[in-house]
């Protein structure tokens, strides 16, 4: 295979080939970080690049494998993390200039587990202003490899770019709202987002503790079964994450969607989007059949006083997360954040005791609706390719939130895992999402359905050219 397209090769691809010793992972290493250089300085993915050290952590996962002692399939391949992400000696801003010289003295544990199992970092990614909305002012935002002139997703816009582009071979990104689901959607590539819980979040920003997720963002369903894998499990340090065993993803996603219950929502997954989005589920709903799953119809509880409950807990929370340093030093805040936090501080007791109330009333009618289904089929965002215009919209016209987080919040409110897959794409070629949803710690599902869609389809192995 030609050098050039190396940087597109899937995760697992590029393992194989480091751990059998066909390509050595310092060789791909410095691939990726001379594309990361050539590339990059236009599309502003990384916040902070990791040079030196990720060198070094190539030559070592190197002898390791020489000496026949691989660690598993992330063994000696380049990926990349998300800015709030603590990563030891190494600046982890959270998007903010607020804490642009901070250097953790510890990994999170997410971070901890990657090396554990041999992978490479090789920087930080950009991501907007405490995982909210919006870049803030001071700091460029990552551009759509696509297009420069169309949304690159939010929150883990870099995760989103770097992964599509090129310039890692997976990352993690962070999901409260949707920003491992929109950025995803945006880029073309393939997002999990966890059950809440499934992973620690020891070492993480927090945006809203109770709806943050992470998760890996990758160019395969397979891909993120194996990061997911490396990262997902108890942890002391958290006493919140679940207990619960870790399955073999890898070894069980062949089993594919034969057999499996897919639930679709007509009037409110086909009648409330636009038409190439309406497209490329018309066609995610017929490869899903001809892979032996049976579709059902079914009516999804209503989601319209989720959304709305969900921007009022997030802000309580966020206020919470940033008691330290808001308002004391609101000045050096970006609007976005800063008016999220002053709706937070603007709840009162019982308003907030009647949002947790409707949570737990909503997340009970989901957990009731997935007994007779096993899967859920439902757009990743009700309309494709958003420009950067009419994103810049989102904090000013309730209606075009709303309709964005149809498909996304209510998942974070539930903790419901879910896979975001390309499946179509707009006649400019721009890339065209779909969700899977399913049922807590159903990620073996929803990775073994990826893998069938992606197996029948190559949505996930169209590039930008950049």
């Amino acid at each position: 295979m030609a050098d050039k397209e190396l940087h597109h090769l899937e995760l697992l691809e590029v393992g194989r080939q480091i751990q059998s010793r066909e390509r050595s992972s310092e060789e791909v290493t410095r691939a990726m970080l001379a594309r990361i250089e050539a590339v990059d300085g236009r599309l502003r993915s990384y916040a902070t690049r990791m040079d030196a050290q990720a060198l070094d952590d190539a030559r070592r996962a190197d002898t390791e494998i020489a000496a026949g002692r691989a660690r598993g399939p992330l063994h000696g391949v380049p990926l990349a993390v998300k800015d709030l992400l603590w990563t030891e000696g190494v600046p982890s801003a959270h998007g903010m200039t607020i804490h642009q010289s901070f250097r953790p003295t510890e990994d999170a544990t997410v971070v901890r587990r990657l090396r554990e199992a041999g992978a490479v970092i090789l920087g930080k990614l950009q991501q907007t202003e405490g995982a909210f909305a919006d870049h803030h002012p001071q700091i460029a935002s990552p551009v759509n490899p696509w297009d420069a002139t169309l949304w690159p997703g939010v929150s883990s816009s870099g995760s989103g770019v770097a992964t599509a582009a090129g310039l890692c071979f997976g990352a993690l990104g962070t999901d409260t709202g949707g920003s491992i689901r929109f950025p995803s959607a945006a880029n073309g590539i393939t997002g999990l987002k966890p059950t809440w819980g499934r992973v620690s979040r020891y070492g993480a920003f927090e945006l809203a503790a109770s709806l943050d997720h992470i998760g890996p963002m990758t160019r395969s369903a397979a891909d993120a079964g194996a990061m997911l894998a490396a990262i997902a499990g108890a942890d002391s340090r958290d006493p919140t994450a679940s207990t619960l065993p870790v399955p073999d993803y890898l070894a069980t996603m062949t089993r594919g969607l034969a057999g499996l219950r897919v639930g679709i929502d007509p009037a409110w997954t086909l009648d409330r989007v636009d038409a190439p989005t309406r497209a490329t589920l018309a066609a995610a709903i017929r490869t899903v059949e001809s892979l032996g799953a049976s579709v059902r119809e079914v009516v999804f509880p209503d989601t319209a006083q989720a959304v709305l409950d969900w921007s009022r807990l997030c802000a309580v929370e966020t206020a919470v997360a940033h008691e330290a340093t808001y308002p004391a030093r609101r000045a050096e805040y970006g609007p976005g954040l800063s008016g999220l936090i002053d709706l937070g501080l603007s709840q009162s007791a019982t308003d907030y005791q009647k949002l947790l109330l409707r949570r737990a009333d909503f997340t009970g009618r989901v957990r009731a609706f997935f007994e007779p289904i096993d899967l859920l089929l439902i757009p990743a965002i009700p309309f494709a390719a958003p420009t950067l215009e009419r994103a810049s919209q989102l904090g000013v016209d309730p209606e075009l939130l709303a309709g964005m987080l149809r498909y996304t919040c209510p998942f974070d409110l539930t903790g419901s895992p879910t896979l975001t897959l390309p499946g179509g794409a707009t006649e400019a070629g721009v890339p065209v999402a779909f969700q899977f949803v399913a049922p807590h710690f159903g990620e073996d599902l929803l990775v073994r359905a990826g893998w069938a869609f992606q197996r029948a389809t190559d949505w996930h192995r169209r590039h930008p050219a950049v």
